[in-house]
């Protein structure tokens, strides 16, 4: 089984069913950085939205990164980028907004992270938790603290709930990534 996954995802020629867009993104980024050390490729792929410490867990694994290694790594990649969307995104967002295409762009944007943020209007700090924490598509801690800071949230509270939500989806994606395959290796 393990195999299998670790085949198709590595495998550039596998189907839209075979594979999710997490791990097609993380399939072609493995492709375009094939050069670098996998802890490069692990900690770059962790910088990106969308993939966050869900991709970088399962390049690890994909490229037989050590566990605890892949897991440091595919955290500190995740949260690197947030004090800077914490401290510059309104700032950019602003000027963006000044040009007619860049403007469209960041309405666009906006408009997408306020369509999630009902949960977390409600739930304040744990809203925003379980909206990093639970690692699905279109949630993780670049849309978490774009709402948070569209939202104006408390940014000590914002902080440490998205920490906590990285720390959370990073231990699912452990187990996915990780713990199921060694259990399933275990029966096979």
């Amino acid at each position: 089984m393990l195999n299998k996954i670790k085949i198709l995802a590595l495998n550039a020629n596998a189907t839209a069913d075979e594979l999710g867009i997490t791990e097609r993104l993380v399939n072609m980024m493995v492709g375009l950085l094939g050069g670098f050390p996998a802890e490069l490729v692990v900690f770059i792929i962790s910088l990106f939205p969308i993939l966050e410490c869900r991709g970088g867990m399962i390049a690890a694994s994909l490229l037989g990164v050590n566990y605890w290694l892949g897991l440091v790594i595919s955290i500190v990649g995740n949260l690197l980028p947030i004090p800077f969307i914490f401290l510059f995104i309104e700032k950019i967002f602003e000027l963006m907004k000044k040009t007619k295409l860049l403007g469209k762009l960041v309405n666009k944007i906006e408009a997408k992270a306020m369509s999630k943020s009902e949960k977390i209007t409600k739930y304040k700090r744990w809203g925003l938790l379980l909206f990093v924490g639970i690692p699905l598509p279109g949630t993780g801690a670049w849309t978490g603290a774009l709402i948070a800071v569209l939202l104006k949230l408390n940014l000590k509270d914002s902080v440490i709930s998205i920490f906590l939500g990285v720390l959370m989806a990073s231990g699912i994606m452990s187990f996915i990534t990780y713990g199921l395959p060694w259990l399933i290796s275990l029966f096979a």
